[in-house]
């Protein structure tokens, strides 16, 4: 069996990551970050969806691209490498349900039970995971749940947060395949941390070749070393698991790669940030702020031990 990535996909995921660059370069995701507003960029989000970021995996007879959850895989790790923010994997997910998502008209934001929601004030409808359940709740339905919110202090200043109250008695659409839905939202949002911690790697070792101390750059001294080794020994193995779960398709084995991507993603980051040093921690730096959306996507979808239950479960 061939694994290699095809020449079609390669020019797909550099399609994405040229995008992404020309119109979420740095000083764009500075913007995005600084001030704490947060928020959707309404434009670039039509312009993912003329891309047919959000329709990618819809039939082309209802006018999607008719790709796969591989192809997926590989946009939602360049989003992880741009720390572009937003309910990405909610809103393809219900890209074929709600109106406009598959333009990128819509925003659909993710609702689980006992969490805050993210991008609440923005969004045009909400995707709401009740165990084995999932629910569109749009409308009145929405306008309830957003009049009943309130924000809260979020982590990450690209992910503006708000408490709601319970939903378990909103109504909603029931969607069909709705486990389906966590599973592959879950693993989207690994294939987010992944690009996450590559990226966090690329600026560690980056920084260790220009910068110098006594003489030498700071990447021959073994400690730094040590600590980009750490970050590549994290990033393969989830590199792994998130392919071949995307292959496979298996709730398992996405569980197993949302762990060791979440993993990857906040340890990466903050070795990024020993090699940087005093300097990693001002706000002039961008390691924080991947250290930050890490410590956010590692609570969506499926969060550490829940990850752990079901592989635990499967090994039973």
């Amino acid at each position: 069996m061939d694994f290699q990535l095809s020449e079609d996909q390669r020019a797909l995921r550099a399609g994405i990551r040229d995008l992404l660059a020309g119109r979420f370069g740095r000083d764009r995701m500075r913007a995005a970050h600084d001030g704490g507003a947060g928020g959707v960029d309404r434009g670039l989000w039509r312009e993912l969806g003329g891309a047919g970021f959000f329709a990618l995996r819809l039939p082309e007879t209802a006018g999607g691209v008719g790709l796969g959850l591989a192809e997926s895989v590989l946009l939602f790790e360049e989003i992880g490498r741009a720390l572009l923010p937003g309910p990405l994997a909610a809103t393809q997910l219900a890209a074929g349900a709600v109106k406009g998502a598959a333009e990128g008209e819509a925003v659909v934001a993710l609702a689980e039970p006992g969490r805050p929601v993210a991008h609440l004030a923005g969004a045009d409808a909400l995707l709401v995971l009740d165990g084995e359940r999932t629910r569109l709740v749009t409308g009145a339905g929405l306008r309830r749940v957003v009049d009943g919110a309130r924000p809260v202090r979020s982590l990450d200043p690209g992910t503006p947060l708000w408490r709601v109250p319970e939903l378990s008695g909103t109504a909603g659409e029931v969607m069909e395949g709705g486990e389906r839905l966590r599973h592959e939202g879950a693993l989207l949002t690994a294939a987010e941390q992944l690009g996450n911690a590559e990226r966090s790697l690329e600026e560690a070792v980056r920084h260790a070749r220009d910068r110098e101390q006594f003489g030498a750059p700071i990447g021959s001294f073994q400690a730094v070393k040590h600590l980009c080794a750490g970050q590549l020994l994290r990033s393969g193995p989830a590199r792994t698991a998130v392919y071949a779960a995307a292959v496979t398709g298996d709730p398992v084995e996405a569980a197993g790669a949302k762990l060791l991507a979440d993993e990857a993603a906040v340890g990466n980051a903050r070795d990024c940030l020993q090699v940087h040093g005093g300097m990693g921690f001002t706000w002039e730096s961008d390691v924080h702020l991947r250290l930050k959306r890490a410590w956010l996507r590692s609570g969506e979808w499926l969060a550490a031990a829940e990850a752990e239950e079901l592989l635990a479960a499967d090994l039973a």
